[in-house]
């Protein structure tokens, strides 16, 4: 009977080696970790003004489309 089953490797393990080597942990200095939360921050801030862009072209279609309503 122990023929017909599958054998299959232990879950664990098999998990363990199929994943990618983790990159070596490289120290940084406090200067390297303000530069870094600077250019984090100057990335949200220029995601955030395109947002905004976003969000004021569609006001401005909707204060339009709004003239159109009240002038009929």
């Amino acid at each position: 009977m122990s023929a017909d089953r599958k054998t299959e490797p232990p879950q664990g393990k098999s998990q363990v080696a199929t994943q990618p080597a983790r990159k070596a942990w490289v120290k940084k200095t406090p200067v390297d970790v303000v530069l870094e939360q600077i250019n984090k921050q100057e990335q949200k801030v220029n995601d955030l003004r395109e947002e905004l862009k976003k969000q004021e072209r569609e006001l401005q279609k909707l204060l339009q489309a709004k003239k159109v309503l009240e002038a009929s």
